[in-house]
């Protein structure tokens, strides 16, 4: 791992924790921003822990900023709005820029994106309307599973196993008033890849007795089993971190990131997603994995809230 960038946390200045937003995954952002927030302080950082309930901006007139550790989940946080905001206003930043986040918030340009530079990654059918659910079908079969574009922690999202699944899935995702595809169902082992300031550190292969990693598995049930190490030998699960880096320059994706990624039962890895947000809570898989590479959880923050630092 590079050595740090910052070593005295006034040189920090006074740092804005922006948490909660008013999308869908809203309390797991709150949980998240006051993990960071704590750290923060811990390490003598003069932080301020804000929840935006409405206009960034007015959230952030309260005090004079020098920078944003940007923890809000989900759409007005993930999807280049946010960042946006913070551009106009001078604010630098943690992690990805406008366009990495507008990008990798949106499952499906994401997924185009990494067809276009050849990176392999689940064929899906985008769902407009009913009519093309029968299209759908002929297209991919089943199993299949069901998500809407632009929302996080698998909210929204279900597998069908039949065209009356598909139907009750199709509606669930529509609820989330953004694009609804289908995706071909992967059989096989489930790793995610936390991307810290260009380097990959340790898979984790994840392993629960719910039909997928849901959002009940990701937050809240005991029974979902994380492997790090991850079980694949040295030169499988470099590759695979490759692999990771590669989905995240090829979004533009800057500062910290996680990438989700299946190895099917005929040993093809298969790129699902990346979280340009991702969690911070007790549940969650970007900690995890930087405290296998021996990154506890305030240095973890500590370096992430670098990615705000020109060099």
């Amino acid at each position: 791992m590079k050595p740090l960038k910052v070593e005295q946390a006034a040189d920090f200045g006074k740092v804005a924790v922006l948490m909660g937003g008013t999308a869908a995954e809203r309390e797991v952002s709150l949980r998240s921003g006051q993990a960071v927030f704590a750290a923060l302080r811990n390490q003598g950082i003069d932080a301020v822990a804000i929840d935006v309930t409405a206009s960034p901006i007015d959230a952030l007139s309260q005090g004079q900023f020098d920078r944003v550790f940007n923890i809000i989940h989900g759409r007005g946080g993930e999807d280049g709005v946010l960042q946006a905001v913070l551009q106009v206003l001078g604010l630098p930043y943690t992690g990805s820029g406008v366009l990495a986040s507008a990008l990798s918030m949106d499952k499906l340009r994401t997924k185009l994106c990494w067809q276009g530079l050849g990176l392999p990654t689940p064929r899906w059918f985008v769902l407009r309307e009913l009519a093309d659910v029968d299209l759908c079908i002929t297209a991919l079969g089943f199993p299949v599973i069901v998500k809407p574009a632009q929302e996080g922690s698998s909210i929204g999202m279900s597998k069908a196993n039949s065209r009356e699944e598909l139907l009750q899935a199709y509606a669930l995702a529509k609820q989330f008033n953004c694009d609804v595809y289908a995706e071909q169902w992967v059989t096989g082992s489930e790793y995610t890849v936390a991307v810290l300031d260009g380097e990959a550190l340790p898979a984790i292969r994840l392993e629960t007795p719910h039909v997928f990693y849901d959002f009940e598995a990701k937050y809240q049930a005991n029974t979902t089993r994380y492997h790090c190490p991850c079980g694949l030998d040295a030169e499988r699960e470099q590759q695979l971190q490759a692999l990771a880096v590669r989905a995240c320059e090829g979004l533009q994706v800057k500062g910290w990131a996680r990438v989700d990624v299946f190895i099917d039962n005929q040993d093809q890895a298969q790129l699902i997603e990346v979280n340009t947000v991702p969690g911070m809570t007790d549940h969650s898989l970007v900690p995890m994995a930087a405290r296998a590479a021996g990154i506890e959880f305030d240095e973890l923050v500590w370096r992430i809230l670098e990615t705000s630092v020109n060099d």
